[in-house]
C-alpha cells in the first residue's frame, strides 16, 4: 500500500512537471510531443515482450524441458490468481531472471542459465515469485505510462532548446526568462529522470513484497537477492554472454549494469541491502 500511495506520487509529481513546462511552449507544442511520446511508449508497450525476449535470445522452453521451472511457476501463478505465463530461458551466465508482457494474460517470465546454476530451488522460488509479483501489479503499464510522460517533457525541453537557438523563447509574459529557459529545458529532464527512475525502485519494492506474500518465503528471496548482488558484483560477462541493455535493465530482479551510474538518483534498482532489511522484517 505504501509504495502503490508513493507511485502515485511519484506519478503527480511528473504530471505536475509536464504541465508546467508545457506551459512555457503552449499547448499545441505539448500534444504534439505527448502524440509523439504516447505512439512510441505504446509500442514499446504492446510488443515489449517480442522486443525484450528477441533481444536477449530468450528461448521458449515446454515443461518437458524445464519442469522444475514449470512446477515452480505454476504453483505461483495459482497462489497469485494469475494465469500461466509463458517461459523462457536466456543462454548467458549472467544470474538473473526478469518478466515481461502488457498484461497477465500476455506475459512471460525469463531466468538465465547463470541463475539456474547458483540458487537453491527455493530461492528460485522466491526470485519468480517477484516476477509474477510484477506481472500481478501490471508494472509493465506503470513503467510505459512513467516512460511516456517523461518522454514528452524531454521532448518539449528539446524543442525549448532549440526555439531558444532560432530566435528565443515566448516566456508567459512573452519575453525571455533566461532563468524559466535553463530550469525548463536542463533541469526538467532531469528530473523527470530520476521521478521516472524512483518509480522504477518503488516497484520493485512493492513486487519483494507481493512475491514474499505469493510464496510465503520472504527468507528465501532475501537470501536469493543476497546470492545474486554478490554474483552481479563479480560477474564478468564471457564472449558467448548476451550483453546486457540500459534500456532494460530496470527489468532484472538486480540492476545487471555495474558502474554504469554515477549517483544513487540514477538507479534503476533500490539498494539490495535495504530489499534483504525489508523482507527479514516480513
Amino acid at each position: 500500500m505504501r509504495n502503490m500511495l508513493k507511485t502515485t506520487v511519484l506519478l503527480a509529481t511528473l504530471t505536475g512537471l509536464l504541465v508546467i513546462i508545457g506551459s512555457y511552449w503552449g499547448t499545441g507544442g505539448m500534444v504534439i510531443a505527448f502524440a509523439f511520446a504516447l505512439l512510441m511508449n505504446f509500442g514499446t508497450y504492446w510488443y515489449s515482450d517480442k522486443i525484450v525476449l528477441r533481444m536477449y535470445h530468450a528461448k521458449e522452453v515446454t515443461e518437458a524441458e524445464a519442469p522444475q521451472i514449470y512446477r515452480i511457476v505454476r504453483n505461483l501463478a495459482h497462489s497469485a490468481g494469475l494465469p500461466m505465463p509463458r517461459v523462457y530461458i536466456v543462454q548467458t551466465s549472467m544470474p538473473n531472471a526478469f518478466a515481461t508482457g502488457r498484461n497477465p494474460d500476455h506475459a512471460a517470465v525469463a531466468v538465465t542459465t547463470g541463475i539456474l546454476k547458483l540458487l537453491s530451488e527455493e530461492e528460485l522460488e522466491g526470485v519468480l515469485a517477484h516476477e509474477m509479483a510484477h506481472v500481478k501489479n501490471r508494472d509493465t503499464l506503470i513503467s510505459a505510462v512513467a516512460a511516456t510522460i517523461a518522454g514528452v517533457i524531454t521532448m518539449v525541453a528539446m524543442w525549448i532548446r532549440w526555439a531558444a537557438i532560432f530566435g528565443g523563447i515566448g516566456g508567459r509574459d512573452g519575453d525571455n526568462n533566461i532563468v524559466g529557459f535553463i530550469a525548463m529545458a536542463i533541469i526538467a529532464p532531469i528530473a523527470a529522470t530520476i521521478i521516472r527512475l524512483a518509480i522504477s525502485r518503488s516497484r520493485e519494492f512493492a513486487a519483494d513484497a507481493e512475491g514474499a506474500r505469493i510464496s510465503h518465503k520472504p527468507l528465501a528471496l532475501a537470501s536469493a537477492l543476497a546470492k545474486l548482488e554478490a554474483a552481479s558484483s563479480n560477474y564478468r560477462a564471457s564472449p558467448s554472454d548476451v550483453k546486457p541493455s540500459e534500456s532494460t535493465a530496470h527489468m532484472f530482479i538486480v540492476n545487471p549494469l555495474r558502474g554504469s551510474t554515477l549517483m544513487n538518483l540514477f538507479r534503476t534498482h533500490p539498494p539490495t541491502e535495504e530489499r534483504i532489511r525489508r523482507l527479514r522484517q516480513m
